[in-house]
């Protein structure tokens, strides 16, 4: 390919990023690995009444969230009852279902599903005041509901998590056949059914709850900035930022997916909406489409974790907790910065290792004309953070947000949100929120049977069992098991699950429970890059024609260094703002995870300045290690043996880098 080609296919590509021109390959991609968007196409009459109930949805909870939410339980059987509604409508219950119309048995779903919402609506009231005393009625109308929440489950988010819903009820009904500690007395199905339908420790219960609130308004807050063009300016941000430095496209995939990552907290939705740009251009350079695909799901998978507007499992994480929403968007900061830095420096040093270049500077956009055509975008973000540090509830921050978006969409004719557009950001609000809310409905099975049947204790009891009391190993098993679970479940149930029956464990060894926590939130979003199943990898190497697992290991291998950062956390609460601590403190604990993370990165890719010796990397290696362990001796060998290996080869190095392909 001669130069004047590959710069063509570099502009070319380089336009589309920018202008967000995705195509309907990538669509399919998406389609193929999120089940969230395989939902049908309507036309006519028929998309119209549909964006009518999605626009009904998103108004009642813009009207409960400014003017009060109802009470418990009513909020979240309104809110269910518009999800399944929702569920039956746009998703086919098979592959041979029609994809551009509604079947009778899709009507009759959607009845029942109205039908168990308007009765406990309106019974709720006489059911409090029978004291907990159920009829006939409330039993089957239950069942129903669980029946109903199972199938648009499967249909919403795939057939994973209404499996281990029915592994946990199986579970709740036999215990007394299992012998030893995770054995019970077992219950009936009727006490079961109670359970999960009349209290809110079940599908009502806090998941749901949070769904029905903060989650549902940060997502519609998410769906009004997509509509001003935000995505755009991110790009282009991101190009001028990083596009023109070793290995270009690879950092501006970082820097687009990390900034993305402050207003959608999804690893699949941000690969698709920034991989379909990023990743032809990293390719176009030389980096082989395996690695391409990998640097994509990395990045785009931190922003789960990036705050201002994080994952939906950080808001169900603050309602664990009983902590604000405010604490834990400020513990992740520093988490959120070491693992970009550590996506940064593999990505840096791979491309120096292996000669790659950058995007020439006259193809790129200058960041502060950027800047001045589209830099009032920034605005709503930084108010969602001030009202959110002032002391507003992330409710009411979301609702005023929304609000203050469509008006800053209106300084710049080319972002104005017309009528047309606040529509279709309410329908499409509804639409994002219909994957979180079923997988909040239907984990609620599984906090419902363990706390039916004590199973998070004994697991957790189980798991300090294993690792004897020792800290690293109840870590590592908390790690393991947070990733297993990740296999088949999205990160919101993930996260809950796992923070069900493994996190009390760690709290029972004495890590603080926001440690705990977030130690589980964090592999339960990493989740989405270990094979056998990894999410965000696969929709990757779906856009860059690449083998899944193939770009699921290599994921790992890129992801590695940003694994090190929960455990930094875990011997260092001070990283997640908890616990009590001086400036100084802070200061030293803060570089030596820097420079943890650095060293960490040059011995994975086996490139400081220069290719490494067995030797050097060993105690690159050793050095990461010891500057995870809080202490002034392990941080002084952990310093010594990076400024050794750093200093020693400045000294000697005379070694060119190499040109070879990346991968």
């Amino acid at each position: 390919m001669s130069e004047d080609k590959k710069t063509a296919i570099d502009k070319k590509t380089i336009d589309a990023f920018v202008n967000e021109e995705k195509t309907e390959e990538v669509e399919q991609v998406l389609r193929k690995y999120e089940a969230e968007a395989r939902y049908r196409k309507f036309t006519g009459a028929l998309a119209k009444v549909i964006a009518a109930i999605a626009i009904l949805t998103s108004l009642f909870h813009l009207y409960t969230a400014g003017f009060g939410v109802l009470e418990a339980i009513k909020q979240r059987s309104i809110h269910l009852t518009f999800i399944l509604v929702l569920v039956f409508f746009l998703y086919p219950a098979s592959r041979k279902s029609p994809r551009n119309s509604i079947t009778a048995i899709d009507l009759c779903l959607s009845a029942l599903a109205i039908y168990v919402g308007v009765y406990l609506f309106t019974q709720y009231d006489d059911l409090a005041n029978r004291g907990g005393v159920t009829t006939s009625l409330d039993i089957y109308t239950g069942a129903l509901l669980c029946l109903l929440v199972l199938e648009a489950a499967r249909r919403a988010t795939g057939k994973e998590l209404p499996i281990m819903a029915l592994l946990f009820i199986g579970y709740a009904l036999f215990g007394n056949y299992i012998p030893g500690e995770f054995g019970h007395r077992g219950y009936s199905l009727e006490r079961i059914i109670d359970h999960m339908f009349l209290t809110t420790e079940g599908i009502y219960g806090v998941a749901l709850g949070v769904s029905s609130t903060y989650i549902f308004l940060f997502i519609l807050f998410g769906a009004f900035l997509a509509e001003t063009g935000m995505a755009k300016f991110f790009n282009s941000l991101a190009m001028g930022i990083a596009g023109s430095s070793p290995g270009g496209p690879a950092k501006v995939a970082i820097v687009a997916s990390g900034l993305l990552g402050t207003i959608n907290g999804s690893a699949v939705a941000n690969v698709a909406t920034t991989g379909a740009f990023t990743i032809p251009l990293m390719k176009s350079i030389g980096y082989k489409p395996h690695f391409a695909g990998a640097v994509e799901a990395v990045a785009s998978t931190g922003g789960q974790i990036m705050p201002p507007v994080m994952g939906a499992a950080a808001f169900v994480m603050a309602e664990f907790l009983g902590m604000s929403y405010t604490t834990i968007m400020l513990s992740a900061i520093l988490p959120a910065f070491l693992y970009y830095l550590a996506c940064w420096c593999m990505m840096h040093l791979e491309a120096v290792k292996n000669g790659l270049e950058g995007i020439p500077e006259d193809q790129l956009p200058r960041v502060g004309e950027v800047m001045k055509a589209n830099g009032h975008l920034t605005i709503p973000v930084i108010a969602i953070v001030a009202l959110l540090l002032y002391g507003i509830t992330p409710l009411y921050a979301a609702f005023f947000t929304i609000f203050i978006t469509v008006i800053v969409s209106w300084f710049k004719k080319e972002t104005r949100i017309s009528f047309h557009g606040v529509l279709r950001a309410l329908e499409n609000g509804a639409r994002g929120a219909v994957g979180v809310a079923m997988a909040c409905a239907v984990v609620g099975f599984v906090v419902g049977v363990s706390s039916l049947t004590s199973l998070g204790l004994t697991f957790g009891a189980n798991i300090i069992s294993m690792s004897q009391g020792s800290i690293i190993l109840t870590l590592v098993l908390t790690m393991v098991t947070a990733l297993i679970l990740g296999m088949g479940l999205p990160t919101t149930a993930c996260y809950i699950v796992a923070a069900t029956i493994a996190a009390p464990a760690l709290i029972k060894l004495g890590v603080p429970p926001l440690v705990a926590h977030f130690f589980v939130f964090y592999f339960a979003c990493l989740s989405n890059l270990t094979p056998p199943v990894c999410l965000a990898a696969f929709t990757a190497a779906g856009i860059a024609g690449a083998s899944p697992y193939k770009v699921g290991w290599t994921s790992t291998r890129l992801g590695v260094a940003g694994f090190l950062v929960p455990f930094l956390a875990a011997y260092s609460p001070m990283l997640l703002l908890t616990g009590s601590f001086s400036t100084i403190e802070f200061i030293e604990a803060c570089i030596t995870a820097i420079i943890g993370v650095v060293a960490l990165s040059a011995a994975l890719e086996n490139w400081l300045i220069r290719q490494c010796t067995l030797l050097e990397r060993a105690v690159l290696l050793v050095g990461a290690l010891c500057l995870m362990i809080p202490g002034l001796i392990t941080d002084i060998i952990g310093l010594g043996g990076f400024l050794a290996v750093y200093l020693w080869q400045k000294r000697t190095s005379s070694q060119p880098p190499a040109t070879t392909q990346t991968g």
